[in-house]
């Protein structure tokens, strides 16, 4: 039986112990692309670092642990993690997706896999209803982010794993924006987690990671094929800094969570504010549902200020000085974006608004600084 250790201690403890060779504590960084044998198919466990690296391994134990699954597997990117599920795949499959979801992962569906005769379906999964009424015996995958981004929607993935029980479906649940301290999917019953490892599992932008976990082994042993033959591993170096980042993710995910919640209540209380979006929020809507899958309402905000539009939206985040403006999150500095033009801008502008992402529209990943500078600067900044 699999042990269970609490989150804090897993995300220090879980699946690791001292290397064999000298009983280091940190997994060291094996930076090498092949292993001696003794004769052909005789070697200690490794052979060639795309199949398999101790440094790598080492990582996905512990992403298999802070998740509560069996089999975890790291890759290149998040794109390269979604990339290896859909190749589970055949054409003439469909797929349901969340229609407010991240930039990069419409991109992929719509300009890659659909030329391969995968069909994607964009709903509004705020309502298990909308999932239904395009669910069909072709439907294999659907595709849940939750918090979406950047509108913040919340989906009930216990509601969503009901519907499809019993049934050749999976469930994968994109976990980037809230993390295995808030939500683990797996545990409410999920096939698949995907994490963007490069925000809040890594934490510090110093790396750039995707991860899988998953608990089935028919399906571990699928896309455990597909990663080697594909090739789209992460390097040594990566899997240390993230293993790394991993070990404080706890102390990390509770200072954001304080941050955001101040900030977006400050951001509420302004008269300069027309609208902020966090499921924090009680008027948020699926806010009980939040409460109910999530340990606390994360890192992550997005905001409207009253009669903005593009170039006022642009002006505000040219002006903050401690918040970042460049892509990404998750990493213990504060970081600004303005979706429209940054990580949407692949989304053609009338799909983009009718889920909310307006010309006007800012998100914020709010870091671990201290709350009173950050809210000090979008006061200077929104004016």
């Amino acid at each position: 039986m699999k042990e269970e250790l609490h989150f804090n201690t897993a995300t220090i403890h879980g699946g690791q112990s001292p290397d064999k060779a000298y009983g280091a504590v940190m997994p060291p960084i094996y930076q090498t692309s092949t292993y001696a044998q003794k004769s052909p198919g005789k070697h200690k466990g490794f052979e060639y670092s795309r199949t398999h690296n101790p440094t790598r391994e080492a990582l996905e134990k512990s992403l298999a642990s802070i998740e509560s699954g069996n089999f975890a597997f790291a890759f290149g990117s998040g794109l390269a993690a979604m990339d290896a599920v859909l190749k589970t795949l055949k054409p003439g499959d469909e797929i349901i997706s969340t229609d407010d979801l991240y930039g990069g992962s419409y991109r992929l569906f719509t300009k890659i896999f659909k030329d391969f005769g995968l069909k994607f379906h964009f709903v509004s999964m705020h309502d298990t209803k909308n999932i239904s009424n395009v669910l069909n015996d072709k439907t294999r995958l659907i595709w849940i982010e939750t918090p979406t981004n950047p509108m913040m929607n919340i989906i009930d993935i216990k509601s969503v794993v009901d519907l499809v029980k019993g049934k050749d479906i999976l469930v994968a649940v994109d976990n980037t924006f809230a993390s295995s301290y808030i939500q683990q999917p797996l545990k409410i019953g999920a096939d698949i987690v995907m994490h963007s490892a490069t925000k809040y599992l890594a934490g510090h932008s110093d790396v750039i990671l995707g991860a899988l976990i998953v608990n089935d082994k028919n399906l571990a042993e699928r896309l455990k094929f597909i990663q080697n033959a594909s090739g789209a591993v992460c390097g040594p170096m990566d899997s240390f800094l993230t293993l790394r980042g991993i070990k404080t993710l706890h102390v990390r995910m509770q200072r954001h969570c304080e941050n955001t919640a101040q900030i977006a209540n400050f951001l509420k209380e302004s008269t300069k504010i027309e609208k902020v979006y966090w499921p924090g929020f009680k008027f948020h809507p699926n806010h009980n549902i939040a409460r109910s899958q999530m340990k606390d309402f994360g890192g992550m905000l997005s905001f409207v200020t009253k009669g903005a539009d593009y170039k006022s939206a642009i002006k505000i985040v040219e002006k903050l000085k401690i918040f970042t403006l460049a892509e990404s999150l998750g990493g213990v500095e504060s970081l600004a974006g303005h979706p429209a033009s940054m990580t949407h801008a692949s989304i053609p502008k009338q799909i983009r608004e009718k889920s909310g992402v307006v010309d006007a529209l800012i998100r914020l990943s709010v870091g671990i600084e201290h709350v009173d500078d950050l809210i000090t600067d979008l006061k200077q900044a929104i004016g």
